[in-house]
């Protein structure tokens, strides 16, 4: 038996059930069927974070998307299925909501003894399952978590399993810096292809080679142009801007961003670490007196070596500093160190849940839910539905910004 399915535009076209690849011109239409407006702000007084003002019927140009009228939702593609974990389910309830769909029913708990139980509400069989569970703190049970619900979902006969990873744990162990140490990237990629992902979608990993530790398909996505999009926003003259690399290691991911931004230049911080989590600033490479200077980095952890690099910027003679910066894992005591006056604005994502006894009057999140649920949708149909390139090694998603520029987002 068939269905038959209308567009504003379209006479009726019949839908087989027993294809279980439906690609016709309906589901192409279907797109831009169902979406929520990228989410206003929210504007908090006393300290608490503010998601950056957008003007009035404008969506970022990376995320507009043409208006079809009435046209048929993709609510109807039974085959994709989300299901969040404890981790971050606001952000898991964001992607839904862009996509047009409802989260999936799951039940999740922890006995007294403290182990994980996941049980399926509903039934996945023959589905392309993602599962939105970010490994932050509590790094170890958020991981276990996520490889339950693999499990689960491999157990009762899901098609496909893709862990959407929006913060990887672990990414910073990804290789040997002194004799015995592990490396524990490559073992928990390990432990998540042998509890049953076929694929892996992740954000912002620390390092590249992180994705050839997985024996699966890796989509990495990057935060940049989010945080891109929003300080166009501000209106700086790109001739006072100044890209800061707050280390070495981050020199590219920094070239990388002040290219996007009119080729701003770049300036390095050049630091010596002396322990885990302990960094000493010793001098900076390249000139920021007078000028807006943007430092960029993939996550905040205890914010040492970034809240010392902007002090030393200050001491050059930056007129302002902005921390940019996708994960925000905010380890004490990081709080203390961001509000202490030497960042003009925090700019984070929520690919990590922020407590709000961690707000500060700097702090701006941005919601990378869009963007995630857009790779969705186009890791689920197998093409990318604008302008993209595809060799038979990688698929590279490209999307525009204000700047004009070219953004690759997914990489296999």
């Amino acid at each position: 038996m068939g269905s038959l399915v209308q567009t504003s535009n379209s006479p009726l076209i019949p839908r087989v059930r027993t294809s279980h690849r439906i690609l016709d011109e309906a589901r192409v239409q279907c797109r831009s069927g169902v979406r929520c407006r990228l989410v206003e702000p929210l504007k908090f007084e006393n300290g608490k974070p503010s998601t950056p003002a957008l003007p009035a019927g404008k969506d970022p140009s990376f995320l507009a998307r043409p208006q079809l009228g009435n046209i048929v939702s993709r609510k109807n593609d039974t085959r994709l299925r989300i299901f969040s974990g404890t981790a971050n389910p606001s952000l898991s309830q964001e992607i839904a909501c862009y996509m047009g769909l409802e989260l999936g029913k799951i039940n999740i708990k922890r006995f007294a003894d403290g182990e994980i139980y996941v049980q399926l509400q509903e039934s996945v069989r023959g589905c392309d399952v993602y599962l939105v569970q970010p490994t932050c703190p509590p790094a170890n049970e958020n991981l276990m978590e996520l490889l339950i619900m693999i499990d689960a979902c491999r157990r009762a006969s899901a098609k496909n399993i893709t862990a959407v990873i929006p913060y990887f744990g672990y990414a910073r162990a990804d290789r040997k810096t002194q004799g015995r140490e592990s490396i524990a990237a490559k073992l928990v990629a390990n432990l998540i292809t042998e509890a049953g992902a076929n694929r892996v979608l992740a954000c912002d990993l620390h390092s590249g080679q992180s994705m050839g530790y997985f024996d699966i398909p890796v989509d990495h996505v990057y935060g940049q142009p989010v945080v891109l999009d929003y300080l166009a926003s501000k209106r700086v003259c790109s001739d006072d801007l100044v890209v800061v690399s707050p280390d070495v290691g981050g020199v590219a991911r920094a070239r990388a961003f002040a290219k996007k931004l009119s080729d701003a230049p770049l300036a390095i911080v050049d630091k010596r670490r002396h322990g885990h989590n302990v960094a000493e600033v010793m001098n900076l490479i390249g000139d920021v007196k007078g000028k807006v200077a943007v430092m960029v980095d993939d996550m905040i952890d205890t914010a040492g070596t970034i809240s010392k690099g902007a002090a030393l910027l200050h001491q050059e003679g930056a007129r302002e500093v902005y921390a940019c910066t996708t994960h925000a894992v905010f380890s004490p005591p990081a709080i203390e160190r961001l509000s202490s006056g030497l960042f003009q604005e925090v700019i984070i994502t929520n690919t990590i849940p922020v407590l709000e006894k961690n707000y500060f009057p700097q702090l701006t999140v941005l919601s990378v839910a869009n963007l995630l649920g857009e790779t969705i949708w186009r890791v689920h149909d197998d093409c990318s539905v604008s302008n993209h390139f595809a060799t038979s090694n990688n698929v590279m998603i490209v999307i525009r910004s204000r700047f004009n520029t070219l953004y690759y987002l997914v990489q296999d």
